[in-house]
């Protein structure tokens, strides 16, 4: 109430208008906030900890381009160790990636039934030696017999021989007969050829002796190569390594049954290396016998040059190999993963960046490069072929310019970071 008369009430009409206009200047306010917030957002994104990143100075200089390959470190020889007999594994002593020495067993086939077979053959070899011993002798006397006949034959040739020389001198004075010495001559005859047919069967059967010896003797080699052969198999049954390696496959199935032949273990050679290497088919005419390459083994650079190279493409991949001139590195470990770079031509006094993981291949990158007033400027650029090292900057920067090579993606949209 005022000067004695009431207040008037207020209208609706005007309370809903007042009641709009604060709602307007919360909302305002809030608006105004968020475009703050916003702002301050995009100011902090656009900043960044020059700590944080790595830069490249574009110089010029020499690129001899690599062409870049996938490969694994393996071992430059394997040996496969097969089951010498059919049996079954009893024991196992190893594990694969074990590293073994020369003599160490490896696993344990059951050998009895070898033992048994082996222990027959050194009796049948007793039996073999005996009987051939027995031959001989049994030839020699024969021979010496033969021999004393022919003695005989020939005292007894002598003494017709001088007979006859007596009846024909007894016939030549008188006092003996023609006949006579005829039956004289005749008995000279008939001893000459028996002494004849005697030596020479002596010596047809000196021949046949020797020959049935000789051949008894070769049977009996063989039986003992044979009898050498499985006293070698019975030895291998113990499944021993023959020299000191990395085991890389072992069957470690106690009680399982294997083949004669069948592959039980595979050692490697833990003293040299060799890159198996694979590269997309494409870029075949890229890769060929005696090329020159660096495999990448951690921070370290191995120089190499390629060896074999597989004829056929498996799944868009064309596989070689890469023989190292540090075969014995003491980075290498089989099963590492390594990069592989084949050298392919030389490019004198161009533009270049450093290398890095920003680079997948020749093309066109959007790089950030440092100004004068310290600040990232996203420009585009042209890159081309690389090395290990370095690649060729085709178009978009100068020499002395710094560029970023490290990972700035997030600010990928972004024309310039402070």
């Amino acid at each position: 109430m005022k000067n004695g008369q009431m207040d008037k009430p207020i209208p609706k009409k005007e309370k809903n208008l007042r009641m709009l206009k604060s709602v307007g200047k919360i909302i305002a306010c809030i608006a105004v906030l968020g475009a703050v917030i916003i702002v301050i957002i995009e100011i902090s994104r656009a900043r960044i900890s020059e700590e944080s990143l790595s830069f490249a100075t574009i110089d010029k200089g020499t690129i001899e381009t690599t062409i870049s390959a996938s490969g694994n470190v393996l071992s430059s020889s394997e040996l496969m160790i097969n089951a010498p007999i059919s049996s079954r594994i009893i024991d196992v002593f190893c594990k694969n990636g074990d590293s073994i020495t020369a003599g160490t067993r490896l696993l344990q086939l059951d050998i009895r039934e070898a033992e048994t077979e082996y222990q027959k053959l050194l009796d049948e070899k007793e039996i073999r030696q005996q009987q051939l011993l027995q031959q001989r002798l049994n030839d020699e006397t024969y021979l010496a017999n033969m021999q004393t006949n022919i003695e005989i034959s020939q005292m007894e040739f002598n003494r017709l021989q001088s007979e006859l020389l007596n009846e024909r001198h007894l016939d030549s004075i008188g006092s003996g007969t023609a006949d006579k010495v005829r039956q004289a001559e005749m008995a000279v005859q008939t001893a000459r050829l028996r002494l004849e047919q005697q030596r020479e069967q002596l010596k047809n059967d000196k021949e046949i002796k020797a020959s049935n010896v000789k051949v008894q003797e070769l049977e009996f080699a063989i039986f003992t190569k044979k009898l050498e052969e499985m006293k070698r198999t019975f030895d291998d049954a113990r499944i021993l390594s023959p020299r000191k390696a990395i085991l890389t496959h072992i069957n470690e199935q106690i009680g399982a049954q294997v083949g004669s032949g069948t592959q039980i273990a595979i050692i490697s050679d833990l003293d040299h290396y060799i890159v198996k290497a694979q590269i997309s088919d494409v870029m075949s005419e890229y890769v060929s016998p005696g090329k020159k390459v660096l495999v990448k083994v951690g921070t370290e650079k191995l120089e190499g040059r390629i060896g074999t190279v597989s004829p056929k493409s498996t799944n868009g991949s064309i596989q070689f190999e890469v023989r190292l001139s540090q075969d014995n590195h003491k980075k290498l470990r089989p099963g590492l993963r390594t990069d592989v770079y084949i050298m392919n031509s030389i490019h004198d006094d161009v533009l270049r960046i450093r290398n890095a993981s920003y680079y997948v291949g020749a093309g066109t990158y959007n790089l950030f490069v440092r100004n004068e007033n310290n600040e990232l400027i996203r420009r585009k650029v042209i890159l081309g072929s690389s090395n290990f090292d370095h690649v060729e900057v085709v178009e978009g920067l100068a020499q002395g310019e710094e560029g970023v090579i490290s990972d700035v993606s997030e600010f990928s949209y972004k024309e310039k970071i402070k």
